[in-house]
């Protein structure tokens, strides 16, 4: 196994849990940053693992289409795509006129993040059990 490709499943997997630990302290914008993160790792692991030269980009929809491109289809719709990526920056700053400058993530926004995480989560440990990773 690919050692870059160990180690963009482990980051991806402390951010992962991170995500939990910060949803419950009650920490929203870093439970979303790490869901996002852990998302993006887990999509460049598999770029990786199949020798997909990685773009510098923090971009989920971009990482998909590279993907597609591959005929690699990760389970995630449109609109999980849409809220993944409309969060990454305004999570992190407080920009003002940002998508989320009138908007404060709660612990339902964050829930529901989790759960595209997760299935993003489990689409990918199917396609690398498939491919005979033991994940």
């Amino acid at each position: 196994m690919n050692n870059d490709f160990q180690l963009w499943i482990k980051y991806a997997q402390d951010n992962y849990k991170a995500s939990y630990i910060l949803l419950s302290s009650h920490l929203y914008n870093p439970c979303l940053q790490n869901i996002q993160q852990s998302i993006e790792k887990y999509l460049k692991a598999i770029l990786i693992e199949q020798n997909i030269k990685l773009a510098k980009t923090h971009n989920i929809l971009y990482l998909i289409e590279q993907l597609k491109e591959n005929n690699i289809y990760i389970d995630i719709e449109d609109d999980e795509i849409d809220i993944i990526d409309s969060f990454y920056i305004e999570s992190k700053y407080p920009f003002g006129g940002s998508v989320l400058a009138n908007f404060m993530p709660d612990e339902v926004f964050c829930k529901k993040c989790l759960n595209i995480m997760n299935k993003v989560k489990n689409s990918i440990e199917e396609y690398l059990k498939a491919q005979g990773y033991d994940i």
